[in-house]
């Protein structure tokens, strides 16, 4: 409860001390009946900031959960927060509801500061009614939704509810249709932040896969559009609530979030310093942070490449060697490993990185990595974050499995994004660039604006031993010892073939680069594109191979 000391704050305003002087009677009075009505005022704050009362308080804390004004709390800057729609209640009689009703009606809406930048916040608060959402519940959100889209700052959901509130009916789903829709408007305009923080079922689910990021704590979270019990019935499966939507389900398999976090004021945090790399809005650019130049050599980059092209490397390696001491922010981490992406800073500047990674499946493009890769392009594309992307990929991933469920229209769409982009974009190739996985790893062919490559690149249509075996088949079938033939037609296509020389010579790489200086190369890159001005033609909407 706020503790306000109402009569020091009206014997201060001088009106009220002049009438204290010559009518103390008429003041006292003014008095009494004010003090009265901050009383009721009062008791309302506290009633609303109780939430369901104590004793749900205390069976959400032994879930291991904050309440939905803890949240906040650590969410936001101190003494930042302002509520709005705190006494706001339901209209609904119906199945005893006349009867519950609660100030604030389940969910906690506002505005405050995050690192001092505004930002728009619900916190639903399951000790009211389970958070279930509902008419004015879901008309609080829309509130501050439609708030953030006018005044140009991102939106953060912290959801906590058991769904709809089924006693209102159809009106609780027309609701959630509200919600979505503003989250559609707003895509690409503001930033859209969602935190699961307790169940999040049926269409409520929609809400958060309809945003920018989503967060999930592990054990205390989980999203699905039917629960165990109707997969029991339908399927026969025998799953739990964890495994079926848990945060290590959907960070892992599914890919639904973006990041998983130990508790809720560890995800709380992440949210402030996700925010951090991005602008408030899609017409400014993203923060910066205090840089001082210094000696930008990477001495270790010049021997992180194996001498046999087939070792696999750690690309992370290569990552933390360019950017920023301190400044990475991995997404989507335990999802399609094959492919990095993630945020960081050079020279201060806020960027996104997408990169193969070597270390797994060899860095090969298959249907996850290629929609985990497009989805974070357009993301930065959409604010303004100039992308910088390491290139190591043999190729699309082959076999049925890939085949029958769409690697090519899934493939198509990191090809769209990268094409579609308009951001500053910046491609180093530290090794294998191999058939239409070049072109789609952002190829100066798609738009890319500069395009470095190591010594140790191998830009052809695909490997020396495959493409010598294809091309002098018949010498080698018809030689006295096929093997040495093969041996030696190999060297003769990789001399010709498996460098970045050839592609340097047509203009296709910018330059050929010493690995150790990538990070000076890149920072300079970034300076002279930090300007850079491109559009799109006139359209309604693109159509990408959804």
């Amino acid at each position: 409860m706020i503790a306000l000391d109402f009569r020091r704050l009206l014997l201060c305003n001088s009106a009220v001390q002049q009438l204290t002087t010559s009518e103390p009677y008429i003041c006292r009075h003014i008095i009494r009946i004010m003090s009265d009505k901050v009383s009721v005022l009062s008791e309302k704050i506290a009633a609303a900031q109780l939430g369901g009362g104590e004793k749900r308080i205390e069976s959400q804390h032994k879930k291991g959960k904050l309440t939905a004004r803890e949240r906040l709390h650590f969410l936001l800057d101190e003494n930042s927060f302002e509520e709005l729609g705190m006494l706001v209640t339901h209209r609904s009689t119906n199945f005893g509801l006349d009867k519950e009703v609660y100030l604030g009606d389940g969910v906690v809406t506002g505005y405050g500061t995050i690192h001092g930048r505004l930002v728009y916040v619900f916190s639903q608060d399951f000790t009211v009614m389970g958070g279930s959402l509902a008419e004015a519940h879901a008309e609080k959100i829309c509130r501050i939704m439609d708030l953030a889209m006018q005044n140009g700052a991102p939106v953060i959901g912290l959801n906590d509810s058991g769904g709809a509130r089924i006693q209102e009916g159809v009106v609780s789903l027309g609701a959630y249709a509200d919600i979505f829709y503003r989250n559609t408007r707003a895509s690409g305009v503001v930033p859209q932040i969602s935190a699961i923080m307790g169940p999040c079922a049926g269409g409520a689910v929609y809400s958060p896969a309809l945003t920018d990021f989503i967060l999930m704590v592990e054990n205390t979270s989980y999203m699905f559009v039917t629960g165990p019990n109707v997969v029991k019935t339908v399927t026969h499966e025998e799953v739990t609530s964890e495994e079926l939507g848990g945060a290590s389900t959907h960070a892992s398999k599914s890919g639904v979030t973006h990041f998983k976090a130990d508790n809720d004021v560890a995800c709380l945090r992440m949210i402030r310093e996700l925010l951090q790399y991005m602008p408030q809005n899609c017409e400014e650019k993203s923060p910066t942070a205090g840089y001082s130049g210094g000696n930008e050599s990477r001495i270790k980059l010049d021997t992180i490449i194996p001498d046999n092209p087939n070792q696999p490397y750690d690309m992370h390696e290569v990552i933390a060697e360019v950017i920023d001491e301190g400044s990475w922010m991995e997404v989507h981490k335990e999802y399609a490993e094959n492919i990095i992406v993630g945020f960081a800073r050079i020279a201060g500047r806020s960027i996104g990185v997408v990169a193969n990674q070597p270390a797994f499946l060899a860095g090969v493009l298959d249907i996850k990595s290629s929609t985990k890769g497009a989805r974070f392009v357009r993301f930065c594309d959409s604010f303004n974050i100039p992308l910088l992307v390491f290139e190591d990929v043999p190729g699309f991933l082959p076999g049925t499995d890939q085949e029958w469920n769409g690697i090519i229209s899934n493939g198509a769409k990191l090809l769209y994004a990268f094409s579609e982009a308009t951001v500053p974009r910046v491609t180093v190739i530290t090794r294998k660039a191999y058939g239409g996985a070049y072109d789609v790893m952002n190829s100066k062919h798609i738009g890319a604006d500069m395009n470095y490559a190591w010594p140790t690149a191998e830009i052809a249509v695909m490997g020396a031993k495959g493409a010598a075996e294809i091309i002098f088949k018949k010498e080698i079938s018809e030689a006295a010892n096929p093997e040495q033939k093969w041996k030696e037609k190999e060297s003769e296509y990789a001399e010709l073939f498996a460098n970045p020389y050839s592609a340097a010579q047509r203009g296709y790489v910018d330059e050929v680069i010493v690995p150790s200086q990538t990070r000076e190369k890149l920072i300079r890159a970034f300076a002279m594109l930090e300007n850079k001005v491109d559009t799109m033609p006139r359209k309604k909407h693109s159509n990408m191979p959804l």
